[in-house]
């Protein structure tokens, strides 16, 4: 028997990508102990800073570690964006490979050798060993982007936007379905853009119109929609959806007019927030964002709009990130350039903001009763249960503690209904009342 060792760094749509090198090696075994395995595949992030060092670090690390003889392979984003830096300045590694040649794994580690494809991937019949659960899977329903934003790299090495057909997604999903899987998030770089590459403008609701139709898909969500794809029909469409949650996703970047125009966001501010507006009026509403702090010529003023942001509350949950300086984009050809010191006192004040904001969202949530799904033992505590709301996504929204139930013969992926007793630090505290269906 041959074992794999295999690490994915970065964001679920990489997940996915390893999930599909997964199901072209399910003649190996799967191991958490480097010393014995055959095969070590890093599936690496090459987005910003810190995710490329933790990239290279973790390349180097799995080296030391590893035996004689093993294969060592490079795959993903990384790799792709510095392909021939790293052939260079990486002898560690035996196999390099980009995004565009996962479902081709099998036969570069037969071969032993490194592909570049001119081309992205985009998933049609492959089969994926779904991880990480055994009821929640992530659907990857298109790859590249055809936006332009000042500081990001990813369209120069995954290319233009290339949607699945909705035959595809919804075969894939059909077949997940009958394996138990009922809850489904769907990702893209740019999720309200599918379909526009198959001349279809509302191309997303009409793949929401298609999945509402697999009666056994219980719960489904979108994550990484972008404002200038978003209509206003697209929102109705999810709030008039038998499946899908009011879960709006949908990073701005900045609050400020002027930022946006520098970050080529394509919208401007009172016209995104008059589609956040629209998603609030969503009944249940759930509402995430992200913001970039310190792109180049921001100011105190505009960093100021991002505070009151914050601080009115009408997102449910931030995302902060620090300006990476990135190669081959527009904003790393800026001059006005703000220094990291800045940066940084910036970030400590908007997240005690953010920590301020979140934890009144938790607070209101206190007393209601919701239906959540039960996720196994809490990452707290063993003897404690940890559930997931229902129209929470994996991994990003907050983990539910139980500790209290009426039910004594619960298993990972049931869904039950919990009233909120407690806001305990950061911890969402919470008590079963009764089982639950759909």
């Amino acid at each position: 028997m041959a074992f794999l060792h295999l690490v994915s760094l970065g964001c679920t749509k990489n997940l996915v990508d390893s999930e599909i090198m997964l199901g072209r090696l399910k003649a190996y075994e799967l191991t958490d102990d480097i010393a014995i395995a055959d095969v070590i595949i890093v599936n690496t992030c090459g987005f910003i800073d810190a995710a490329k060092t933790e990239s290279i670090e973790t390349i180097l690390s799995l080296h030391k570690g590893r035996k004689e003889g093993s294969i060592l392979v490079m795959a993903g984003c990384l790799s792709q964006r510095y392909r021939d830096e790293l052939r260079s300045e990486l002898p560690e590694v035996d196999i390099f490979t980009g995004v565009g040649d996962y479902a081709a794994i099998d036969r570069l580690i037969a071969e032993r050798s490194s592909q570049f494809s001119d081309h992205v991937f985009l998933q049609t019949e492959e089969e994926r060993v779904v991880s990480g659960s055994s009821y929640h899977a992530y659907i990857k329903i298109s790859e590249g982007c055809n936006q332009q934003c000042s500081f990001c790299a990813i369209p120069q090495f995954k290319g233009k936007l290339h949607s699945r057909t909705i035959e595809s997604i919804t075969k894939e999903i059909t077949a997940l379905t009958k394996k138990g899987y009922f809850d489904f998030t769907l990702i893209a770089q740019d999720s309200s853009s599918y379909g526009r590459d198959l001349a279809k403008l509302e191309g997303l609701s009409d793949l929401i119109g298609a999945i509402d139709k697999i009666e056994a898909v219980k719960i489904a969500r979108i994550c990484y929609l972008y404002p200038t794809t978003t209509s206003k029909k697209l929102i109705e469409t999810i709030a008039k959806s038998r499946k899908f949650a009011n879960y709006f996703d949908m990073p701005i970047q900045h609050a400020s007019e002027r930022m946006l125009k520098l970050m080529k966001r394509g919208l401007n501010a009172a016209a995104t927030f008059d589609l956040v507006r629209e998603m609030r009026n969503a009944s249940g509403a759930y509402i995430r964002t992200a913001f970039i702090i310190g792109h180049p010529a921001e100011t105190d003023e505009d960093f100021a709009e991002i505070c009151r942001v914050i601080e009115s509350g009408i997102f449910d949950r931030i995302a902060l990130f620090a300006f990476s300086d990135e190669e081959q984009t527009a904003a790393y050809e800026m001059n006005d350039k703000v220094d990291p010191e800045t940066i940084k006192n910036r970030l400590k004040i908007a997240q005690k903001l953010l920590a301020k904001m979140h934890k009144q969202k938790l607070k209101a949530l206190v007393g209601k009763k919701l239906v959540a799904i039960i996720e196994g033992a809490s990452s707290e505590t063993e003897h404690l249960i940890a559930a997931k709301l229902l129209t929470f996504a994996p991994e990003i929204d907050p983990e539910i503690v139980i500790n209290e139930s009426i039910e004594t013969t619960l298993k990972t992926g049931d869904l039950v209904e919990v009233e909120i007793t407690q806001i305990a630090k950061d911890q969402i505290i919470a008590r079963i009342v009764a089982k639950a269906t759909l």
